[in-house]
């Protein structure tokens, strides 16, 4: 996916995210609601998710130098873990927290009131207006990042949506795509939350809403870090992607035998390729040069994502 894209799909959700985090919070401020301040919480940890994205994608963008010369691309796997592990976890702890103390002092029903267009009605309305306003912006950012996601995936030739989250090494989409399916996730469990303890008048159920929506935040905390360590440990390209790029270099005129090949991701737009090639004992230097710019060429050709190619050249005896 193109940077351009990239930043459009992260300013989208960080912009509702933003609104979301304000008003969610006025919402608790007039009703008290456990399961609203878990919300807020949830919006205040995305805010912050889109913002260490953004310096992750403008941090990768820098140029290789002395000390990395082979670029700062792996910054926004760096910076994707930490919203994983930062503001997932926080964010899931603090609501859980919060949850589990209304469930120990004993939950209050969400109450207040506030007046609309000269009306006097209950702030728990406000707090219902406010929770399908989320799902319906988080629907929408969740969404755009699933298109983003889909348009690689059929350029991957992934077979599935659960295929294609773990193999995709475009970790903002990626964490985007995750916070919005679970913010949505979210704003649905407290909306039912808020909404049985209104009917049934027991404001239990709010309090477990923020202790369901904080332990949802904390499962995705996870399963976010753990997609994201395999690319900071250094995953390479699938066997789908990975082996004809081997057979190009195997089949290519004055190659005898190809050993060692290896690819590693060093961004989510950029993969290095190393292999040992022996070439016929019959060729001269000059000629195995032209030779080895050639495999480089094709297989460049053939993986859009291969930055640079280090082929380290044998002559089989």
């Amino acid at each position: 996916m193109a940077q351009d894209e990239r930043l459009v799909v992260i300013l989208v959700a960080m912009a509702a995210n933003v609104a979301l985090a304000v008003i969610k919070f006025g919402a608790f401020l007039l009703t008290g609601s456990p399961s609203m301040l878990a919300e807020t919480y949830h919006s205040i940890s995305d805010t912050g998710n889109q913002v260490l994205l953004l310096v992750g994608m403008f941090y990768s963008r820098k140029q290789a130098d002395d000390l990395h010369p082979f670029g700062y691309g792996k910054a926004s796997f760096f910076y994707a873990f930490l919203v994983s592990v930062l503001l997932f976890g926080i964010a899931g702890w603090e609501s859980l927290k919060h949850g589990m103390d209304a469930l120990r002092r004993g939950a209050e029903l969400a109450g207040g009131t506030v007046t609309v267009l000269g009306t006097t009605v209950p702030a728990v309305y406000l707090a219902y207006v406010v929770l399908l306003l989320t799902i319906a912006f988080d629907g929408f950012s969740y969404w755009r990042a699933r298109v983003a996601l889909d348009e690689e995936t059929e350029v991957r030739g992934w077979r599935s949506f659960r295929e294609a989250f773990q193999r995709t090494s475009d970790t903002p989409v990626l964490a985007v795509l995750t916070e919005n399916a679970v913010a949505a996730a979210g704003a649905t469990i407290a909306l039912v939350a808020i909404f049985v303890s209104q009917v049934t008048g027991n404001p239990v159920f709010d309090a477990i809403g923020a202790v369901l929506i904080g332990l949802l935040l904390m499962t995705f905390a996870l399963a976010l870090g753990i997609e994201n360590k395999r690319l900071l440990i250094g995953e390479g390209l699938s066997a789908l992607h990975q082996d004809p790029l081997e057979e190009i270099a195997e089949d290519h005129e004055g190659v005898v035998d190809v050993a060692e090949f290896r690819t590693v991701y060093f961004g989510p737009d950029s993969v290095l390729v190393t292999a040992d090639v022996a070439f016929r004992p019959d060729l001269d230097t000059a000629t195995i040069d032209e030779l080895i710019t050639e495999i480089e060429a094709a297989i460049r050709e053939r993986e859009p994502l291969v930055e640079k190619v280090y082929i380290e050249p044998e002559i089989e005896s």
